[in-house]
């Protein structure tokens, strides 16, 4: 694509956000497919932008960490388009597109404000971790001063990604804070 097409794209005041309905699990080749015939049909200036809402999650899976991209919403993409017949059918008419999403005969544009909270929510620099750990679970330390020790889950903090596990030392119960990759399950 050009920089003159680039521009034009960015520019088309009729142009609003729609959410389609997919194939969940689909989102990325869905995405693909609708640039594609975009981009045949020579639609770029009516079809502006599709967006695969996802977020960066931070997984840990037998004391490592991993770092994934998330999709926000599962099922649903987000597209902007000025919609007439021709996007219309061509957006309907894709494999794997259930249709849009829309109040009655047919589809409402989503308020600008929740696409900008969307994608500033997709922009958050400190990813969340996801833990498979619940409260009361038996869990091993796998590393620290307490490794190899065996205890049950106390709490689990997200957002810092650490876990207080209750453990039997010396005799009595003893909290400890230990980051997610030092504990597994059992």
């Amino acid at each position: 694509m050009t920089k003159k097409k680039e521009e034009v794209k960015k520019e088309n005041p009729n142009a609003k956000w729609y959410v389609l309905n997919i194939r969940t699990g689909y989102e990325n080749s869905i995405q693909k497919e609708l640039k594609q015939r975009i981009e045949a049909t020579g639609m770029e200036e009516k079809i502006v932008d599709i967006l695969v809402p996802t977020q960066k999650k931070i997984f840990v899976k037998k004391g490592k960490q991993d770092v994934k991209e998330e999709k926000i919403f599962p099922g649903y993409v987000l597209i902007k388009m000025e919609l007439d017949n021709r996007t219309w059918d061509l957006v309907k008419n894709t494999e794997g597109v259930r249709g849009f999403v829309k109040t009655d005969r047919y589809p409402r544009p989503l308020p600008e404000e929740e696409v900008q909270a969307i994608t500033k929510f997709m922009e958050v620099e400190q990813p969340s971790f996801q833990n498979s750990f619940s409260v009361g679970e038996a869990v091993k330390i796998l590393d620290g001063a307490f490794a190899d020790f065996i205890g049950s889950v106390q709490e689990v903090d997200t957002s810092k990604g650490k876990i207080k596990v209750l453990i039997s030392f010396l005799g009595r119960e003893a909290p400890v804070e230990l980051d997610l990759t030092q504990v597994s399950k059992l």
